[in-house]
């Protein structure tokens, strides 16, 4: 069973009355924040700090 853009709406409709629209915006807009930070820390962890590569060197 595939959803179509009627249900899609209809549910869409749904949730925004249960939830109101601010709550939902500031819910996205933490997840936001959420994946930017998880991002974030997987480039961390690909680059070592400054002091070890110099470190190494020597």
């Amino acid at each position: 069973m595939q959803l179509g853009p009627t249900e899609l709406l209809l549910i869409l409709f749904i949730v925004m009355l249960l939830f109101g629209v601010g709550r939902i915006s500031k819910v996205g807009s933490e997840l936001g924040s959420a994946v930017a930070n998880f991002r974030k820390g997987l480039n961390d962890g690909k680059t070592p700090p400054a002091g070890e590569e110099k470190e190494k060197n020597n």
